[in-house]
């Protein structure tokens, strides 16, 4: 028996754009039905099935997002793409958050739409959704994803979001602190997706120099430029059909970006010296330290891509807001970073609870540092308090000693003491990455560096 076409219901208040996108999909052989807003397209859902739903935002009926917040509420297993010519940061985050298939903007290049179009049918996105989660114990999903330690609340949601999103092909966005885990989750994603089989790249954007980017990343043809000396495949091109990790998105440049969005929207590029296009088959995750909502806003990251890869938004919990989840990392580090010849079977109960104590704003990566030189230090198989960084030690009596400092200075030094530590801190979020920091604060890279020689601070000391 020959399959049905997939019937698509087109949403949107444009005549013109209704007939006009309803007929480029029917020639290109899907069912269509175009509706006018947003009560008459909940009519249509609830009269007969649809396979896709093609939604624009700003029509009667869904100014609030009416038609999303119920289409995700009763019919979750049917992908919706929003094709807007309004974009704008909240309507975005909403759609994210409301688990969307893609954010489109007007006006939409046909091979952009149907690319769209076929990836929404074709993904596992709709069993993705209909995956019912809330009858898979804590403990099942601890025991298949070993990889992602904790049992407080934020890493079990944390475990949901990645056991539905791993049985898709959608993009996704990971933020976070550093030190949080993000290519873990990442990692894990992939692990358990249908593309486990193949590469999991990973492509770190502080390491690409824009004047390499696209030869990085696309390849390059013999002879295309001087140092050329053989064909060379991309990044791209060695995890096709696998998983393209771009870690520190935030920090790629303006025109990189540009040319990373055509790449994930059409799945195809052409290497550097070469006039045949590529097509690959290949799933985008991406990570950030940075609040890319802000950075859109201020103008220094594309707005369109920032949309494009944060159809699944995954925000890392910082190790602070996880309770006792530290002592289950804290062992399962030692386990890792255990010495054949000094083993370590334990920590000490004063060892233990200065963990706990102390508010890791370097994260795991600070966590596994702290261990990692416990390990060395310690004379004895038990990791005691006195063996742990002189930082983690005594938090509480070396802040409250910063404190009683501060109440006896003058106004000067009690900003210069201020100064100082607001520096430090920005300093361990950061990496030790001046750039990153001085961006926070405001400030040019020439006055942090002045006032980190003001104050006798070495970027270094914190990478």
């Amino acid at each position: 028996m020959n399959q049905r076409p997939a019937r698509i219901l087109i949403a949107d208040d444009e005549p013109l754009y209704r007939r006009t996108t309803g007929q480029l999909l029917c020639e290109a052989g899907y069912e269509c039905e175009c509706v006018e807003d947003a009560d008459k397209a909940i009519n249509a859902l609830q009269s007969k099935p649809f396979d896709l739903i093609l939604s624009d935002l700003n029509m009667p009926g869904n100014l609030k997002l009416e038609l999303l917040h119920e289409g995700r509420r009763n019919w979750s297993h049917v992908p919706l793409i929003v094709i807007t010519g309004v974009p704008s940061i909240p309507s975005a985050i909403e759609s994210v958050r409301l688990g969307i298939t893609d954010y489109l903007l007007k006006p939409v290049k046909y091979e952009d739409l149907i690319s769209s179009v076929r990836r929404a049918l074709s993904s596992p996105l709709r069993s993705a959704c209909q995956t019912d989660l809330d009858h898979v114990s804590a403990s099942e999903l601890s025991d298949r994803y070993p990889e992602l330690i904790g049992q407080s609340e934020p890493m079990q949601e944390l475990l949901k979001i990645v056991d539905r999103v791993a049985q898709s092909d959608t993009s996704v966005l990971i933020t976070g602190e550093s030190g949080t885990g993000k290519e873990v989750v990442a990692r894990a994603i992939h692990t358990h997706s249908r593309r486990a089989a193949n590469n999991f790249q990973v492509i770190d954007c502080t390491a690409i120099p824009e004047s390499l980017f696209e030869s990085v990343l696309f390849g390059h043809a013999k002879g295309s430029f001087t140092g050329a000396v053989k064909d060379q495949d991309g990044l791209l091109v060695q995890c096709d059909h696998g998983t393209a990790f771009f870690d520190e998105l935030g920090e790629l440049p303006a025109g990189s970006q540009a040319k990373l969005l055509r790449a994930i929207q059409e799945q195809t590029f052409t290497p550097v010296g070469k006039s045949t296009p590529v097509h690959v088959d290949t799933r985008f995750i991406c990570a950030t330290n940075r609040d890319l909502e802000a950075e859109v806003a201020a103008g220094r990251f594309r707005a369109d891509l920032f949309y494009r890869l944060g159809v699944i938004h995954i925000p890392m919990p910082p190790l602070r807001g996880r309770g006792d989840d530290v002592v289950l990392l804290a062992n399962h580090l030692l386990r890792q970073v255990q010495s054949a010849e000094k083993p370590k079977d334990r920590f000490s109960a004063e060892a233990l609870d200065c963990l706990k104590r102390y508010s890791w704003p370097g994260n795991i990566r600070e966590l596994r540092n702290a261990i990692e030189r416990s390990v060395v230090l310690a004379e004895s198989s038990v990791i005691e308090a006195t063996d742990l960084p002189p930082s983690v030690q005594k938090p509480n009596s070396k802040d409250a000693a910063a404190t009683h400092d501060l109440a006896d200075a003058s106004r000067e030094e009690a900003l210069d003491q201020a100064e100082q530590a607001y520096l430090k801190l920005l300093l361990k979020k950061h990496d030790g990455n001046v750039s990153q920091s001085a961006q926070q604060a405001g400030l040019s890279r020439q006055a942090m560096h002045s006032l980190l020689k003001k104050h006798r601070l070495d970027a270094d000391d914190y990478r």
